[in-house]
Parts: C-alpha cells; sequence; structure tokens
C-alpha cells in the first residue's frame, strides 16, 4: 500500500521522517547525489511528492531485480 503524500514542496524533516532516516542522512544523500532529488528556494531545500515517490519506487525496483 503506497502511503500518500501531501501536495506541497517537502522540507527535509518531513522526507526524512516518511523515510525513517535522520535528517542529516538526507542531507548526506543529497551531497553525494544519491538521494530523492531536491531544490533550493533560497537557503531551503525542498523535495516534490512525486520526486520522492519516483526515488523509492526506483529502490524498491532495483531491490526486486
Amino acid at each position: 500500500m503506497k502511503r500518500a503524500l501531501p501536495e506541497r514542496y517537502l522540507p527535509p524533516t518531513d522526507v526524512a521522517d516518511l523515510l525513517g532516516v535522520p535528517v542529516e542522512t538526507l542531507y548526506q544523500w543529497r551531497r553525494k547525489g544519491t538521494g530523492p532529488k531536491g531544490f533550493r528556494v533560497g537557503r531551503h531545500v525542498r523535495y516534490h511528492p512525486g520526486d520522492v515517490r519516483s526515488w523509492v519506487d526506483s529502490l524498491m525496483e532495483r531491490a526486486a531485480a
């Protein structure tokens, strides 16, 4: 069952909570280019819910292969 994502851009704290990881892990993934695609709004990082879902789906597909 897919968890519903909000219809707004997500701050790192929400994405980290959704994924069950520390915020610092999310920032490390961003620096390495391995996490969900994010973008900056001024000094703030935000994530599009669809990009987060696509990233999770790609991880699940790789795990199933």
